[in-house]
């Protein structure tokens, strides 16, 4: 083995990695200068998340244009090419992903930098998350499918491929029919802005928010932590309650049982007072009043309001809890009993008839 042998392939590759090296070093730098010269958008600055991609691709392209003249392995000669073209394949596929998903980052926080109205920015935040995911598909089946074409064997069997693909069509069809359905129900929902992430739904009588829609799922983590995987084509043939479509703004009620001698009045001046020390209440609504009645006791209604789903729970909660705890502190004639004998009349006092009971 003669010295050219051994330094022409090393003096190749080296050369190779060095041009790479420096390439991905000038391409870091220019972006990074771009990124701090253009602050009004992360692209430059994610498009750095490419240099290593585009790296390997540099790398790949430069040994497949010059393995035959710098003789590397040139027993093996056949080998080194394909193995060279398939690696250019996946690399320019990895390259392409990771620039397609530095724009979409980009566009979707540009977009909500600028847009105050937060349903529209999760609706936007759907669309994107579901065509990023689409075109994720479309680059990696199409860089299978050369990096298979490649090979002789299969060249060779694709007539014969394409001649029978109607009947395949077909039976793939029957065969995939559920999985076809989600895939045009993702789509569906990520232009049709039935559902968005962040959503407050309720389905199957769970409550909780939407945390994740890609083409074929949707995941809804409910209250406890649980996380809820369903068919997104539940969310286009069968009801749901959505909370946050048209607004996240909420209204919800809090109802108790108590005795017909209850103090309205007075309940509605410590509901008021209940409700300004709720950091969750939005201010918008607060009102009491009898929903209904029964020869023992009267339904006593609540309305509250909140910004979203998650808050007006928490001032439900807060409501029922303290608003009972004070009727039992001071006014606990007022809650529900059975009457085994003459019950003695409320105390009188403010808001209170003297002569009730009686």
């Amino acid at each position: 083995m003669d010295s050219d042998s051994v330094l022409r392939p090393f003096t190749a590759i080296a050369g190779a990695l060095v041009i790479t090296v420096i390439a991905g070093w000038l391409l870091d730098l220019l972006l990074l200068r771009a990124d701090a010269r253009h602050g009004e958008t992360p692209l430059w600055g994610l498009l750095r998340r490419c240099r290593l991609s585009f790296q390997v691709f540099l790398c790949a392209l430069l040994l497949r244009g010059s393995y035959r003249q710098a003789r590397i392995l040139p027993e093996h000669s056949t080998a080194v090419g394909r193995t060279l073209v398939l690696v250019l394949i996946a690399s320019a596929a990895w390259l392409l992903v990771r620039i397609a998903t530095a724009v979409v980052d980009s566009a979707y926080a540009r977009f909500a930098d600028r847009t105050a109205d937060e349903a529209r920015v999760r609706r936007v935040r759907t669309q994107i998350t579901l065509i990023h995911r689409v075109v994720t598909a479309v680059v990696v089946v199409v860089s299978v499918a050369a990096m298979l074409l490649t090979f002789p064997e299969m060249r060779a069997v694709g007539a014969s491929m394409l001649a029978s693909a109607g009947l395949i069509g077909i039976v793939a069809g029957i065969a995939a029919q559920s999985t076809l359905g989600n895939l045009f129900a993702g789509l569906q929902i990520a232009f049709g802005d039935t559902v968005r992430i962040g959503d407050t739904v309720v389905v199957d009588g769970e409550w909780g928010t939407v945390e994740e829609i890609t083409l074929t799922f949707l995941v809804v983590r409910t209250w406890d932590e649980r996380r809820i995987t369903m068919p997104v084509s539940y969310f286009t043939s069968k009801p749901y309650e959505n909370w946050s479509r048209g607004g996240a703004q909420m209204t919800g009620t809090v109802y108790w049982h108590l005795d017909h001698s209850a103090p309205l009045e007075l309940m509605r001046e410590q509901l008021q007072r209940i409700l300004d020390e709720v950091p969750a209440w939005d201010g918008r609504t607060a009102g009491l009043a009898v929903t209904d009645t029964t020869p023992h006791t009267i339904q006593v209604r609540a309305v509250v309001t909140a910004k979203d789903g998650s808050d007006i729970w928490t001032v439900r909660c807060a409501v029922r809890e303290r608003l009972l705890a004070w009727l039992v502190a001071h006014h606990p004639y007022a809650l529900p009993r059975i009457a085994t004998s003459p019950a003695a009349p409320p105390p009188a006092g403010p808001g209170r008839d003297p002569v009730a009971g009686l």
